[in-house]
């Protein structure tokens, strides 16, 4: 059974009347963390896309760009997203529940974020109001501050992303340090180690823009000190 089937079925379950708790309290162990996850990211997207009072095309499409969605796997896929369009859950109940299940796992907690937020910026503009239901998520979710800044600062083009920031470090720092933590992000970030954490094989697509954030960064970090 695909991701997709086996995702189709659990919201299915909730569509039907059945509680979150008992939904995720079958999805707690791999290999049905995975699919937790993607119904986080999905079901969580959905709502946010309403954050600003409407669910545009682009946002929508969004969900290409986190998920590889195999074309024989596209009429589930479309299922899901008119189910969670349709659950009139609210959001902080969601991330609740995917915070108790993840609770001992702030990595794929903060992966989740990052598909928030690729999400919120599919259409070029970052609305106020998505921003108070990332700052919301992320707080239910015991993010650090200096994470969803991290984030943010990848995400959103208010201005020049600080490279200290995107790697989570402060310019006073030692240039070692800062290898060192520019390293273990890098192999945070490696797709085993994310699907390892329960992120579903088909959204580690998420890896290749952290990958070249983190990059990007520490290049510029280590130009500045030579």
């Amino acid at each position: 059974m695909s991701l997709w089937s086996r995702i189709t079925d659990a919201i299915s379950a909730l569509a039907s009347g059945e509680s979150l708790a008992a939904v995720f309290d079958r999805l707690r162990t791999p290999p049905e963390r995975s699919v937790a996850f993607a119904i986080a990211v999905i079901a969580l997207g959905a709502k946010m896309a309403k954050a600003d009072g409407q669910v545009t095309r682009d946002e929508v499409t969004a969900f290409r760009d986190v998920f590889h969605i195999p074309q024989e796997d596209e009429p589930d896929a479309a299922k899901v997203f008119n189910l969670a369009r349709q659950d009139v859950a609210g959001y902080e109940e969601y991330a609740k529940r995917i915070k108790a299940m993840f609770a001992d796992d702030l990595k794929t907690l903060t992966d989740l974020m990052e598909g928030l937020f690729h999400i919120a910026m599919a259409d070029g503009f970052y609305h106020p109001s998505e921003n108070t239901f990332l700052e919301t998520v992320a707080r239910i979710f015991d993010v650090p501050e200096t994470q969803f800044r991290a984030l943010r600062a990848r995400f959103v083009p208010d201005a020049a992303p600080d490279p200290y920031t995107i790697l989570g470090v402060s310019p006073d720092m030692p240039l070692a340090q800062i290898r060192t933590e520019w390293r273990r992000l890098v192999r945070e970030t490696h797709p085993d180690s994310m699907i390892a954490r329960g992120v579903p094989q088909e959204a580690v697509r998420l890896a290749e823009k952290r990958m070249v954030d983190l990059n990007r960064a520490w290049d510029e970090i280590s130009a500045l000190h030579r």
